[in-house]
């Protein structure tokens, strides 16, 4: 039916006059929301591969010797060892090593796999310790290790 035309009952036909220039906006706007919530995506994403402070490269230096101070426990059992076993956080944290697990340096949220120098490790397990040796990734390669002098 075209503008003008009336129905058989003699009435005249009522079209929408939609205007083109609604239209071409309405879809103008549309892809202008959606290209900004990409740009937003990927620009967030390159950010965080592209930050200097990597993560990584400042949680370990392997060519340099650190100090830590923590909890030396097993990585089983962690900061909490079964109190219901009868054993003590040291005995429980050697049985778990004997069994496979490897020792833990533990401070606050920071947890480091201890490698190497084992049996001095071994007669600090359970107790609070100072630990030198050098960071790579979680892993401490131990060159000493003294309990902390209060």
């Amino acid at each position: 039916m075209f503008v003008g035309e009336t129905w058989s009952n003699g009435d005249p036909v009522e079209m929408q006059n939609r205007s083109w220039l609604a239209l071409v906006t309405f879809c103008g706007l549309l892809s202008l929301a959606a290209s900004l919530g990409f740009a937003l995506v990927f620009a967030g994403g390159a950010g965080a591969f592209a930050s200097p402070g990597n993560e990584q490269a400042q949680k370990s230096n392997p060519a340099t010797e650190q100090t830590f101070l923590g909890m030396i426990t097993d990585a089983q059992c962690g900061a909490r060892h079964n109190r219901y076993s009868g054993k003590r956080p040291a005995d429980c944290a050697r049985m778990c090593v004997r069994n496979g697990s490897k020792y833990l340096l533990i401070n606050g949220d920071q947890k480091n796999i201890l490698q190497g120098s084992e049996p001095a490790i071994d007669h600090l397990a359970g107790q609070r310790a100072t630990v030198t040796g050098t960071l790579n990734g979680d892993t401490i390669k131990v060159s000493s290790v003294g309990p902390i002098e209060q």
